[in-house]
């Protein structure tokens, strides 16, 4: 099998179109029913609901908890309404790569910490999309093992796109990244 995965110069939001374009081409001809996104503040789902628009394929943007509000990463009611109104659905939840309250004070030490580390060294997009598939798995809105494609960037907007079969938290290293379609080169 030969596949081409898309390198971006740069990381960043400017690679949103090309990102869920890529996406979108790939989830037809895979037959993939569903897509899940990080998505702060609602500009990644809306350019999503835009691009996948006219096609079966169920949205999800996925937004981390309040907690976390003071580092202006926590969605607000407008921007959530904006991306229902959309057609998107929204999760909000705990980072699925965090250890709970471990978090913040052995985070260097942690299993989830580790992993994240790791997928860090392919990009903060290869992170973050493992992560929304896991979180959308552990709140039910795609199945473990189920071939999904996921979105995640590095800051603003998208510049990652994976297909994976996620798993549940507890069973992470059952998780499987399949496919790779695109990320930025060096992140």
């Amino acid at each position: 099998m030969k596949l081409s995965t898309t390198y971006f110069d740069k990381p960043g939001k400017q690679n949103t179109e090309e990102t869920l374009v890529l996406a979108r081409e790939r989830a037809l001809k895979l037959g993939i029913s569903k897509v899940v996104m990080a998505s702060s503040h609602g500009y990644t789902a809306l350019e999503a609901a835009r691009v996948f628009k006219e096609t079966d394929i169920s949205l999800t943007a996925v937004t981390i908890s309040p907690s976390f509000s003071d580092l202006g990463w926590y969605i607000t009611d407008d921007e959530k309404q904006q991306v229902e109104a959309a057609g998107v659905k929204v999760l909000t939840g705990q980072h699925g790569l965090s250890d709970g309250v471990a978090e913040g004070y052995y985070e260097e030490h942690t299993p989830g910490a580790i992993m994240a580390d790791t997928l860090r060294c392919f990009s903060q997009g290869m992170k973050v999309a493992v992560e929304v598939s896991v979180m959308a798995a552990e709140a039910g809105l795609v199945m473990a093992g189920e071939t999904i494609l996921a979105l995640a960037g590095s800051d603003h907007g998208c510049d990652t796109a994976i297909v994976i079969k996620p798993a549940y938290a507890r069973k992470i290293k059952e998780t499987r990244i399949l496919e790779i379609l695109c990320k930025p080169y060096e992140a």
